[in-house]
């Protein structure tokens, strides 16, 4: 059985919206947990078996994913039906896999590294720098409104996050700023908005 482990407004905010767009949500229990946040409120949940008490976090059966690039792939396998990702062996499953990868490998790096106020020849050298960061996201949108060409995909529901929950940190780009607009006012991402704000309680159990 699949079980998802969510915190309202946190990383896993993602997950849940991605679980709308699957169809799935009467289709994997969705637990509710408290996580350690930033501003040192909340706490670790004995309840959450995430190693470090972190979510995202997915179960299913004796197995287990953890970040969201790879929960996202994973989900996405499991709920074929809604075409929210090429399968194996079809045309730009190498384009989407790899974007899944970029956020995690470089532009959630990218992003809290500006946050943090990093300047290190070390970091740009790894990781590049937020302008090489907006022309990558750029180049794609400007051959179709999503990464993937005219196929919206959750890699753009991934992948545009952190400009959604962010504004100020969205590039100056328009080809960008667009793309955010429009993946940002997809129903699953109200939907899950209105389940962090404390609408009816999620399924504990799947149906």
């Amino acid at each position: 059985m699949l079980t998802f482990y969510h915190s309202p407004n946190s990383r896993s905010t993602t997950i849940l919206a991605l679980l709308h767009e699957l169809g799935a949500t009467d289709r994997v229990a969705i637990r509710r947990v408290d996580i350690l946040r930033q501003d040192g409120t909340g706490a670790r949940d004995p309840a959450n078996p995430h190693p470090e008490g972190k979510v995202p976090f997915l179960t299913d059966g004796a197995d287990w994913v953890r970040e969201r690039g790879a929960i996202v792939a994973y989900l996405c396998e499991r709920f074929p039906e809604a075409g929210l990702a090429p399968m194996p062996g079809e045309p730009l499953r190498g384009r989407f896999l790899s974007w899944l990868s970029y956020y995690q490998g470089v532009m959630e790096p990218v992003v809290v590294g500006q946050v943090m106020g990093i300047d290190h020849p070390a970091f740009y050298a790894t990781f590049r720098d937020t302008a090489c960061m907006a022309e990558r996201l750029a180049e794609a949108l400007r051959a179709g409104p999503y990464l993937l060409g005219e196929r919206f995909s959750a890699a753009d529901l991934l992948l545009h996050s952190p400009f959604a929950w962010f504004p100020q940190m969205c590039p100056d780009v328009p080809e960008i700023k667009d793309w955010v607009a429009r993946c940002a006012a997809r129903p699953a991402n109200e939907w899950a908005r209105v389940q962090d704000a404390g609408g009816p309680e999620l399924p504990a159990e799947p149906a």
